[in-house]
C-alpha cells in the first residue's frame, strides 16, 4: 500500500482544497497518472500519482480542505492485487476519527453535562469559526446538514447571514471600541449596481493581503534610476540572444540579478520573523509576482538567483513564466521564495506600494521605462538630454527593517542598475 499525501505547496501554505477527482476507487492508475487536482491561494495543481496501481481508498471528496500531510488516498501496489487491511484501516481510521480538540461538551435535558458524544470539524468550519469569532460553544449550537449532522461550509455561511441580522440596525456608541473582527461595512445598493460573488482564490487573496497588513507594520520608500545603458545593453544584445537561447530578453532577469547583488551586501533584506526570532535565509530564493489571465496573481520563485548569471536567470522566468501562463507550476516552483519582486511596469505604471509576502520581510516594486529629459554634468557644466529613467519601490517589516536599512538597500539596487556592465556578453 502506497499512501498518497496532501503536498506542501508553500512555506506559508498549511492545507489546501481539492477541487477535482480525476480517479475514482478501483482504477488501475499508472506512475505520473494525474489522480487529482488542489489549490491554494497560491496555486492551483494537478497532483499525479508517484507508483502505479490501484486505487484502494479515496479519503477526502471533492472541496474537502485537506491539512498538508494529511493521507488523501491509498494506491494498493500490490501485482497480485491483494488488500493490506492494516495499513488501509489505519490511514481511514486516522482521517475518521475525530481529534481529541473535536470532543464537545453536551448537555442533556436535565442540565447534566456529558462528554459521551463527539462533533467533528472540518479544517474549512474551523478556519471560518476561527476568523468570525465563533466560540466553541457558539459552534456546537449551529445545526450541521451534512453526514450524520456534520456542520458544512453552508451551514456557517446560513448562520452567520442570520446572526449579522439580529444586529443590522443597531448603532455603535460613541466612545465604545468596537471589534473590528466583528464589525461589518455594508453596502448600500443602487440600481443598475452588479453583484459579483467573489471566487474561492479571489477570497483567500483578500484573507492573506489584510492579514500580511495586520502581522508587519509597513513602510515603503522610492528611488528613481537611470538604466538607460540598460536599455541600449538590451536593444543592441535582443537578436543575439533570441538566435542563442531561443528566449526573449526582458528587463526582469536584470531586476532579479540586481535585487541579489544587494541581498549579498544586506542579508537581513533576505529573511523571516518568528516569534522573537529573526532568520536570515541562507540561499536567495526571489519570487516574481505574475498576473494570471483569468485573474489573480502567482509568484514563481527563481532558486538561488545569486549564484546564477544573467542567461540562467533569464532562462528560469522564461521557463516559470511560461508555466505560469499553462497553470502548470509544479509547488516546488512556488515554494520557499525569501524576497519579492513585482513589476508594475508591465502596467505601464510608474511606481506603487506592494504588500509584503509573508514570511517574508521586504517586496521590491520596479515601475515602468520612460525616457525623459535629465541633467547630466559635464566638463563643460550642465546640460540637458534625454535619458531612461523608472521608479523602485521597496516595501519592508518596519519590525527589523529600519529605514537607513531598507533605504540603504533600495539604493544599493538602484546603484547596481546604474552601473551596469554594457559590455557584458550573454
Amino acid at each position: 500500500m502506497f499512501e498518497i499525501k496532501m503536498p506542501k505547496m508553500g512555506e506559508s501554505i498549511e492545507q489546501a482544497t481539492i477541487t477535482k477527482w480525476f480517479v475514482k476507487e478501483g482504477d488501475i492508475v499508472e506512475e505520473d497518472t494525474v489522480l487529482l487536482e488542489i489549490a491554494t491561494d497560491k496555486v492551483d495543481s494537478e497532483i499525479p500519482s508517484p507508483v502505479a496501481g490501484r486505487v484502494e481508498k479515496i479519503l477526502f471528496s471533492q472541496d474537502a480542505v485537506v491539512p498538508v500531510g494529511k493521507v488523501i488516498a491509498i494506491i494498493n501496489t500490490s501485482p497480485t492485487g491483494e488488500n493490506d487491511e492494516k495499513t488501509s484501516k489505519a490511514a481511514i481510521a486516522e482521517v475518521q476519527t475525530p481529534a481529541k480538540s473535536d470532543t464537545v461538551s453536551i448537555t442533556d435535558p436535565g442540565g447534566k453535562e456529558t462528554l459521551s458524544k463527539r462533533r467533528f470539524y472540518s479544517p474549512l468550519v474551523k478556519t471560518m469559526a476561527k476568523h468570525e469569532n465563533i466560540a466553541e460553544e457558539e459552534l456546537d449550537k449551529i445545526v450541521g446538514s451534512g453526514k450524520n449532522g456534520r456542520v458544512r461550509k453552508d451551514d456557517v455561511v446560513n448562520y452567520l447571514k442570520n446572526r449579522d441580522s439580529k444586529f443590522g440596525g443597531e448603532n455603535i456608541e460613541i466612545g465604545s471600541k468596537p471589534d473590528v473582527e466583528k464589525v461589518k461595512v455594508g453596502a448600500s445598493l443602487s440600481a443598475g449596481d452588479e453583484i459579483i460573488q467573489m471566487d474561492r482564490m479571489r477570497k483567500l487573496i483578500a484573507s492573506h493581503m489584510v492579514a500580511s497588513k495586520q502581522i508587519s507594520p509597513h513602510v515603503t520608500n522610492m528611488v528613481e534610476a537611470d538604466v538607460t545603458s540598460i536599455v541600449k545593453w538590451r536593444e543592441a544584445m535582443k537578436e543575439k540572444y533570441m538566435e542563442k537561447y531561443r528566449v526573449k530578453l526582458t528587463y526582469v532577469p536584470v531586476f532579479i540579478d540586481a535585487a541579489a547583488r544587494a541581498i549579498g551586501d544586506f542579508p537581513l533584506i533576505n529573511s523571516s520573523v518568528d516569534g522573537d526570532n529573526i532568520i536570515v535565509k541562507g540561499s536567495v530564493n526571489i519570487g516574481i509576482a505574475v498576473a494570471k489571465p483569468e485573474g489573480g496573481l502567482i509568484v514563481p520563485v527563481v532558486r538561488q538567483a545569486n549564484k546564477l548569471n544573467l542567461p540562467g536567470i533569464a532562462m528560469a522566468v522564461s521557463q516559470l513564466a511560461e508555466s505560469a501562463r499553462n497553470n502548470t507550476l509544479s509547488p516546488n516552483d512556488i515554494q520557499d521564495g525569501t524576497f519579492t519582486i513585482t513589476n508594475f511596469g508591465t502596467f505601464r505604471n510608474v511606481m506603487g506600494t506592494p504588500i509584503i509576502s509573508q514570511p517574508q520581510v521586504a517586496i521590491l516594486a520596479t515601475g515602468t521605462i520612460e525616457k525623459k529629459p535629465a541633467v547630466v554634468e559635464t566638463e563643460y557644466g550642465d546640460i540637458i538630454v534625454p535619458r531612461h529613467k523608472m521608479f523602485l519601490s521597496l516595501s519592508y517589516d518596519h519590525r527589523i527593517i529600519d529605514g537607513a536599512l531598507g533605504g540603504a538597500f533600495l539604493r544599493r539596487v538602484a546603484d547596481y542598475l546604474e552601473q551596469f556592465d554594457t559590455k557584458r556578453e550573454i
